[in-house]
Formats: C-alpha cells, sequence, structure tokens
C-alpha cells in the first residue's frame, strides 16, 4: 500500500527498521531541545503530513525503550491520526519518571503502526446475549 506523505522535516522517511516491523520511529522535527522534566508532557513535532486511505488509521505507539529505560512514553497511546487529517503529525510524550528527560532533534520518540479498521453501526437492543464471563469486569478472568 502506498501513502502519500510530506516531509518538512530535515528527517528521512519513517521506515521499517526490519521485514518483520510492526511500526515505524516517528523523530522529533525540532529547532530547541524540549526539557520535560518529571511527569511533564509536550507535544512534540515531527514535521509530517500524512493522506490515508479511507478505512486506515495511523496509530501512535510508545517506543519500548524510552518506557523502559527512560520512562517516557506516548500519553494517549495508542494516538490515533484519522484518515481525513492533514495537519502536521505530533506526538503527546508524558515524562513518567522521577528524572529530567531531554528531546533532541531527530530523536526517535515514538512509533507510528498504520492500521485497517472497521466501522461498526450500533443495533440497539434490550437484551444481550449470556456468556460464561457475563458482567464479570477488570481482573475476572484471571486466576485467583
Amino acid at each position: 500500500m502506498q501513502i502519500k506523505i510530506i516531509n518538512k522535516s530535515s528527517h528521512t522517511l519513517p521506515h521499517y527498521e526490519t521485514m518483520s516491523s510492526a511500526g515505524m520511529d516517528l523523530r522529533a522535527n525540532i529547532s530547541e531541545n524540549i526539557i520535560l522534566e518529571a511527569m511533564e508532557r509536550a507535544i512534540v513535532p515531527t514535521g509530517l503530513f500524512i493522506e490515508l486511505p479511507i478505512g486506515f488509521e495511523a496509530q501512535v505507539r510508545p517506543r519500548s525503550g524510552l518506557a523502559a529505560k527512560k520512562g517516557i512514553t506516548v500519553l494517549n497511546a495508542p494516538g490515533t491520526i484519522d484518515a481525513d487529517y492533514r495537519g502536521e503529525i505530533g506526538v503527546i510524550l508524558v515524562n513518567l519518571s522521577k528524572d529530567t528527560f531531554v528531546i533532541e532533534n531527530g530523536e526517535r520518540i515514538a512509533q507510528l503502526v498504520i492500521a485497517k479498521h472497521e466501522r461498526a453501526e450500533w443495533e440497539e437492543a434490550i437484551v444481550l446475549s449470556e456468556t460464561s464471563r457475563g458482567e464479570g469486569g477488570f481482573g475476572s478472568t484471571g486466576v485467583k
């Protein structure tokens, strides 16, 4: 599948690192470093603009290395970019660590996953079918 992209950054286009990679790294496109103190968040621009086909979304997800090593994650993970959005891709990063984190230009800050999705139509009902789980919610399917 081909997706139109405008790259206003000074970085190469996102790409898959391996044949089995699901996501492509997004890089910060900033003129000055962004300093994220503990529990602070910022929208980090990427300089990328895309045109997705209808029926697809782009999901902005955290990078596991940043999350595990530095406590940096995508606040609204996964962030959704809809097919009709034409603005710059921004990444909402949050610092969940106790340490200051400096975001530099070109730093790999998130992953972008292209995903097909369905559109649903609601069918109002008075009763739902029964299952063995029933109304069991959070943690109800785990071993006790």
